[in-house]
C-alpha cells in the first residue's frame, strides 16, 4: 500500500485552516484522516475513526486535557475539524479503574465527557482511544488485516505478517471491553505502536500524526506482501444469469416490500465487479455465504448473513427464499434476545444483502445513502472471504458476537441517525422536470425523502438540477419510446425498482381549430397525449412486476390542464390531447386499480413555466382581451398560482393512499373549469 503523506500537502492543507483557528497538531489529524480514507482498502463507508490529544479550554478560559474525535456516523475521506467532537480527557480516564459498564451508562458518559452538547456523538470506539496514551490513535478496518485475522490461526499468521512486531489480541466486544482490553495489553507492550484485534482491526498511534499514519500503512502493506507470497490460486468459474438484471430486481424489490410489515419501501444497489463476479464463481459459495459478516460492526448494515439466489430462480422461488431467511433471522434473534431476557426489540427482518448467482449482488436499504453502504461492504466481504480461502478457511466471528454488535446500543444510534421521511425509499421519475413544475415537483419530493429521477431533454438546465438535488438525470425524449424504455432501464439498476411516477412533459401548441394545420396538431398530441400513454405503460411494466404477490402496487399521476374542461380561445391544438389525456387516466385507473395501481391527475391553469412562458402568457392575455397581470391572477382567489402550488397537489396525491381516478384543481378558483 503506497504511503501517501506528503509534508508539502499537509502544510498546504494547515495553511487553508489555520485562519479558521485550526492548531498545527489538529490540522496533522484531519490531514491524515483523509488520507486513510481515500483508501477503500483501509476504510469502508463510514467506518474507522481517529483522534488526537490535546489542551482546550473551557468556557471560563480553563485549560484542560482534551481529546479530538471523529464524531459517530462522519467519512473519514471528507471529514473537516467540525467532524470532531471534542471530549474531556480527564473525566474518560475515570473510567479506567471500572471493570464492568452498562451500555447506558457507556453512552451518558460519552455524552456528558463532550465539551459542547451540542456536539454530535462522538465514536464508539472513543475509550479506546482515550485508553491509549498517545496523541493520535488511528483505527481502520484494512482488508488484508481482516484477511488474515478472520482464521483459525489469525494470530499466527499476523504475527508472520509483521514479524511478531504487533499486539495481537482476541476478538473483544467493542466500547469499554475492548478499550480495557487494550490498555491492560499495553502495559505490558509499552514500547509498540500497533495493535490488530482478530475479527475486527487494527489501531495505530504515535506522538505525531505523521508515525500513527506510517504505522497504520507498514502493518497493512507487510500484511498484503504476506498475502500475496503465501495465497494459493482459487479456482473460480462465473456462471451467466439466465435473466436480465431490469427483469429480477422489480420481481425481487416487491418480495421485500411485500415482507414487511409496514410495507416499507426499499432501495437496492447492485454491485457486479470483477470481485463479486470471482466469489460468485468460487467453488465452495454456498458455505460462504452463510458465513457471518468480516467483522461483527458491520452487521447493523448487513445482518449476520446474506440471501443467496440461484441464477434460474422464478419469483415463486423469490419470494419462499425471502420468507425463509425472514424465519431464520427470527429464530436468530430470539435465541440470542433469550441473553438478554428479550428485554432486545427485533428490527425488521428482511435480508440487507442478496447474493445473485451469475449476476451479482443487492444492497438493500430505506434509502440510496444506506443501499450503497450495504452494497459496499457486501464488496468487502466477497474481497475478504475471497482472501481468507486463498490462505486456508475463511472463519469469522460466532454468530452470538455478531448479535452483541447489531444489537448494541451505541451501534444502532447510527441507524437512528438516519431519519426517514414520508416518502423514504420511493423511487419517484418525473418526465420534464428540468424546469417549472416539474423543478418545483422534483423539489418538494425530494424534500419528502423520495429518491428523484429527472427525465427531460433539456441537458444542461436539468442536470444543474439534478445535482443541487442530490437527484438522477436521465436525458430523456418521452416520444421516442426507445428513449424511454433505456431510461426506465436505467432507474431499475439504479435504484431496483419505481413507485411513482408523473408524468409532466408537454408543449403549448395554439391555432384556430379549423385553420390550424394537422402537422402542428399531430405533433401536440405526440407530446401531450402519446408521450404520457408511453410513460405510463412503461410504468406499468415496472409496477406489475413488483406487485406479483400484492400489496406494493404504485401511483401515476398526470399534470392536466384546465383546458381539458373549459377550453380556450385558439388553444385548441394544446387542449384537446390534455382532455384525452384526462380521460386516458380515469382508463389506467379502471384497469389498473386490480394491480394496487392509483391514478391521478392535476388540473392547473395559468402557472409561469417552460411551457407557459411570458411571451405566451402576453398573448393568452390578449386572446382574453385582458393584461398580463389579470391574466394570471384571474380567479376567485385573485392571486398567481405558483409551480409551488401544482407540486403540492402532487405529493398531497402521491400521499392518498385511498385516492385514484381523481383529478385535482390547482388554479385559484375557477368555476368554467370546476369538475364538480
Amino acid at each position: 500500500m503506497k504511503n501517501l503523506w506528503a509534508k508539502k500537502d499537509a502544510d498546504i492543507f494547515f495553511n487553508q485552516v489555520r485562519r479558521l483557528g485550526i492548531a498545527r497538531q489538529f490540522a496533522d489529524c484531519v490531514y491524515a484522516s483523509r488520507l486513510l480514507g481515500r483508501e477503500t482498502q483501509l476504510v469502508q463507508h463510514g467506518g474507522g475513526n481517529t483522534s488526537v490529544k490535546l489542551l482546550a479550554k473551557t468556557f471560563d478560559e480553563t485549560h484542560i486535557d482534551a481529546m479530538f474525535v471523529k464524531a459517530s456516523g462522519y467519512n473519514l475521506e471528507q471529514i473537516t475539524a467540525e467532524g470532531f467532537v471534542g471530549v474531556n480527557q480527564s473525566v474518560l480516564d475515570k473510567l479506567k479503574t471500572h471493570t464492568n459498564m452498562s451500555d447506558e451508562f457507556l453512552i451518558n458518559a460519552l455524552g456528558q465527557s463532550r465539551l459542547s452538547f451540542s456536539s454530535p456523538n462522538p465514536s464508539v470506539e472513543t475509550l479506546v482511544h482515550s485508553f491509549i496514551p498517545a496523541r493520535y490513535v488511528f483505527h481502520t478496518h484494512p482488508v488484508a488485516i481482516l484477511a488474515l485475522t478472520n482464521q483459525k490461526n489469525g494470530s499466527e499468521l499476523i504475527q508472520k505478517a509483521t514479524g511478531g512486531k504487533t499486539i495481537v489480541i482476541p476478538y473483544v466486544m467493542s466500547g469499554f471491553p475492548l478499550a480495557l482490553q487494550i490498555s491492560r495489553s499495553l502495559k505490558h507492550n509499552k514500547d509498540n505502536n500497533t495493535i490488530v484485534v482478530l475479527k475486527h482491526g487494527v489501531f495505530t498511534f504515535g506522538d505525531t500524526a505523521q508515525d500513527a499514519y506510517d504505522s497504520m500503512i507498514r502493518v497493512v502493506t507487510n500484511s498484503e506482501k504476506f498475502i500475496r507470497s503465501t495465497r494459493k490460486k482459487l479456482k473460480t468459474n462465473p456462471r451467466k444469469p439466465s435473466f436480465k438484471l431490469e427483469n429480477l430486481a422489480p420481481v425481487l424489490r416487491g418480495a421485500l416490500i411485500s415482507s414487511s410489515a409496514t410495507e416499507q419501501r426499499y432501495i437496492l444497489s447492485f454491485r457486479n465487479s470483477p470481485v463479486i463476479k470471482n466469489f460468485l464463481g468460487f467453488g465452495n459459495l454456498s458455505r460462504l455465504v452463510k458465513c457471518g459478516p468480516v467483522t461483527p460492526d458491520h452487521a447493523i448494515w448487513t445482518k449476520p448473513k446474506a440471501l443467496f439466489l440461484p441464477s434460474n430462480c422464478n419469483s415463486i422461488e423469490i419470494v419462499r427464499a425471502v420468507k425463509n431467511y425472514k424465519r431464520d433471522y427470527e429464530r436468530y434473534f430470539e435465541k440470542n434476545n433469550r441473553r438478554y431476557s428479550g428485554k432486545k426489540v427485533m428490527r425488521d427482518s428482511l435480508p440487507r444483502v442478496i447474493f445473485v448467482d451469475g449476476l451479482g449482488v443487492f444492497g438493500v436499504g430505506e434509502s440510496l445513502e444506506k443501499a450503497h453502504i450495504v452494497s459496499e461492504l457486501a464488496e468487502t466481504f466477497a474481497a475478504v472471504a475471497l482472501k481468507s480461502e486463498s490462505l486456508g478457511f475463511y472463519a469469522p466471528a460466532s454468530l452470538r458476537d455478531i448479535f452483541d454488535i447489531e444489537y448494541w446500543g451505541p451501534e444502532t444510534a447510527k441507524l437512528a441517525e438516519i431519519k426517514n421521511s414520508p416518502l423514504s425509499g420511493h423511487v419517484v421519475v418525473i418526465t420534464g422536470g428540468g424546469s417549472g413544475i416539474g423543478a418545483a415537483t422534483a423539489t418538494r419530493f425530494k424534500e419528502a425523502g423520495a429518491e428523484v429521477v429527472i427525465m427531460d431533454s433539456d441537458r444542461k438546465t436539468t442536470s444543474a438540477l439534478a445535482d443541487k438535488l442530490g437527484a438522477m438525470y436521465l436525458s430523456t425524449d418521452v416520444t421516442d419510446k426507445n428513449s424511454l424504455r433505456l431510461a426506465f432501464d436505467k432507474v431499475i439498476q439504479e435504484y431496483g425498482g419505481l413507485d411513482i411516477v408523473i408524468s409532466n412533459a408537454g408543449a403549448a401548441w395554439e391555432g384556430e381549430i379549423g385553420t390550424v394545420p394537422e402537422k402542428i396538431l399531430r405533433q401536440s398530441f405526440e407530446i401531450n397525449f402519446f408521450a404520457h400513454q408511453s410513460v405510463s405503460q412503461a410504468a406499468v411494466e415496472i409496477l406489475k412486476k413488483q406487485n406479483l404477490i400484492g400489496k406494493v402496487g404504485g401511483v401515476i399521476l398526470f399534470n392536466l390542464s384546465k383546458q381539458a374542461i373549459n377550453p380556450g380561445r385558439n388553444f385548441g391544438p394544446y387542449g384537446l390531447p390534455k382532455a384525452a389525456t384526462m380521460f386516458l387516466l380515469k382508463q389506467y385507473a379502471l384497469d389498473h386499480g386490480k394491480d394496487g395501481i392509483r391514478v391521478a391527475g392535476v388540473n392547473a391553469d395559468r402557472i409561469r413555466s417552460g411551457l407557459l412562458t411570458d411571451k405566451l402568457i402576453a398573448k393568452r392575455a390578449n386572446a382574453r382581451g385582458l393584461s398580463n397581470l389579470d391574466y394570471v391572477t384571474g380567479n376567485l382567489l385573485g392571486k398567481e398560482v405558483l409551480a409551488e402550488d401544482v407540486a403540492k397537489a402532487f405529493l398531497d396525491l402521491a400521499l392518498s393512499k385511498s385516492t385514484t381516478g381523481a383529478v385535482m384543481t390547482v388554479d385559484g378558483g375557477n368555476i368554467e373549469a370546476s369538475l364538480r
